[in-house]
């Protein structure tokens, strides 16, 4: 199953890509020996619209148009779920035995995401109830599903 980060925005150079690429190269190399793949990201340019409303509709159609199909839709946005890592490894385990495609984190823009998406995606998640900005919000996700990939196949590195 193949893992994708779809992000409004772009991670300029600096401190945050680094560590960003450095857990979604950890968890490509370790997720191949359980069948999680590619740990993508695709960075969605930022709508230049000159109200909130279009640039939520512009970047949504944009998200959805790299989603690909049969794939899970997975939010992330601060009114989300709270999951535990456990239980996110569980939930990536589960899309991942019913042999989904794919697997879309969508991490929307500062407008928020069309209700579409909203309607399109199996689970939301949030880190808490704080706002986190875009680009520690991607470092999290990838943190998490490098932790994922260590707890499914047992490596050490998740200390419960």
């Amino acid at each position: 199953m193949r893992v994708v980060i779809a992000a409004v925005g772009r991670l300029k150079s600096g401190p945050e890509r680094d560590l960003a690429e450095r857990y979604r190269k950890r968890a490509l190399q370790s997720g191949r020996s359980i069948g999680l793949t590619g740990f993508e990201i695709i960075e969605i340019r930022e709508s230049r619209a000159d109200n909130a409303a279009r640039r939520m509709l512009e970047e949504s159609i944009a998200i959805a148009n790299v989603i690909p199909e049969r794939a899970v839709t997975v939010l992330m946005d601060e009114r989300g779920k709270s999951l535990a890592s456990a239980a996110f490894a569980s939930q990536v385990q589960a899309w991942r035995t019913e042999d989904k495609p794919a697997v879309v984190f969508v991490i929307g823009g500062a407008d928020g995401l069309a209700p579409a998406l909203n309607d399109r995606s199996k689970l939301t998640i949030g880190f808490g109830a704080a706002t986190w900005p875009h680009q520690l919000v991607r470092v999290m996700l990838l943190e998490q599903l490098y932790r994922s990939v260590t707890i499914l196949s047992g490596h050490p590195y998740h200390r419960a």
